[in-house]
């Protein structure tokens, strides 16, 4: 095959990827931290709490991790107007993830929940602790030491699944690279550009994720 790479059709548009991937990282962490809180959430209710409300949250995972993530956003973008609910692009897909990362984490953190220590939950107890107090002072910090490594994981592979904005017209690293393209048919040059962006926004998000739980938690992680 006779190609020749002209990467200097591409190179200017380096730091117009380079916003795109930070506005990438922006969408990951704003869905992980909204998913973070439904699943806590749903965790806490799923270990503690009644039949009903457990049957609703179980109702709430299984739609959302049995459904694609794309399938979801679809819905939120292109459904919802027919019932006068109207977002955009971005919020649309913010939305999506942060409501499938709630379930996905829903799972993850009830596994925390049940590793807890019984002993801890009897001494809670006697010292007179409420059912709030017990999750905030007992719970928690141990879920947050175990569960670092697979959470810090999730988000990993919830920053590249940001790329999927891109099919709502979202400027993101993937969609910013659509608009290269477009302009320079220079397909592989702009999506090797792209693919390598990723790879260094993805190890260094690792690496970073990985000194912070050695600090923190001295949880041993292994950098992806």
């Amino acid at each position: 095959m006779d190609y020749t790479f002209q990467y200097g059709q591409v190179w200017p548009y380096v730091p117009y990827l380079l916003k795109g991937a930070w506005l990438s990282l922006q969408i990951a962490f704003l869905a992980f931290c909204g998913g973070m809180l439904i699943g806590t959430a749903c965790a806490a209710v799923k270990t503690f709490g009644s039949g009903w409300m457990r049957h609703g949250v179980n109702a709430y995972v299984v739609f959302f991790v049995n459904t694609p993530q794309l399938v979801q956003i679809y819905f939120l973008y292109f459904a919802l107007p027919d019932m006068g609910i109207f977002l955009s692009s971005y919020m649309a897909v913010l939305l999506g993830m942060t409501l499938n990362a709630g379930a996905y984490l829903t799972e993850i953190q009830r596994a925390g929940f049940e590793s807890r220590r019984q002993s801890e939950m009897e001494a809670a107890e006697v010292l007179g602790f409420s059912r709030w107090q017990q999750i905030r002072y007992v719970i928690l910090p141990h879920v947050a030491k175990v569960l670092f490594p697979p959470l810090s994981n999730h988000y990993i592979l919830m920053t590249l699944g940001t790329s999927m904005a891109a099919i709502f017209g979202v400027e993101e690293l993937t969609g910013r690279a659509f608009n290269i393209n477009s302009e320079t048919f220079r397909s592989l040059e702009v999506f090797s550009i792209v693919a390598v962006i990723y790879v260094v926004v993805t190890l260094a998000a690792s690496v970073l994720l990985a000194l912070f739980g050695r600090f923190a938690f001295r949880a041993k992680m292994r950098v992806v």
